[in-house]
């Protein structure tokens, strides 16, 4: 049973990834790898100003990384386990958007 300062963590992680931009930028970080700021906002299809304002949050969170090469600020998922937490709730609702699981026959 976790304790109850492990609780406020824990729902402080669900809120950083409650957030739909903050969600596509995690999303294609996982799909890339790694990627500039400016390409992944892109991808997120979301301003710049808004990508990083989102990307602090992610950073200070320990949730992704970011680091500078030259004149670019690079970006990457530090904690892998973040992908199959996010694997594990798409795959609860698909399942629970599914017409069988809505009980439509």
């Amino acid at each position: 049973m976790l304790p109850d300062d492990l609780l406020e963590d824990v729902a402080h992680l669900f809120s950083l990834l409650s957030d739909p931009t903050r969600l596509r930028l995690v999303r294609e970080l996982h799909a890339a790898g790694e990627l500039p700021v400016g390409e992944l906002a892109e991808r997120a299809g979301t301003s710049l100003a808004n990508a990083s304002q989102h990307l602090a949050r992610l950073t200070q969170a320990r949730l992704v990384l970011r680091r500078r090469d030259g004149k670019r600020v690079l970006c990457r998922v530090e904690d892998p386990r973040i992908e199959q937490l996010c694997e594990i709730m798409c795959a609860s609702v698909q399942d629970r958007l599914s017409p069988r699981s809505a009980g439509v026959t």
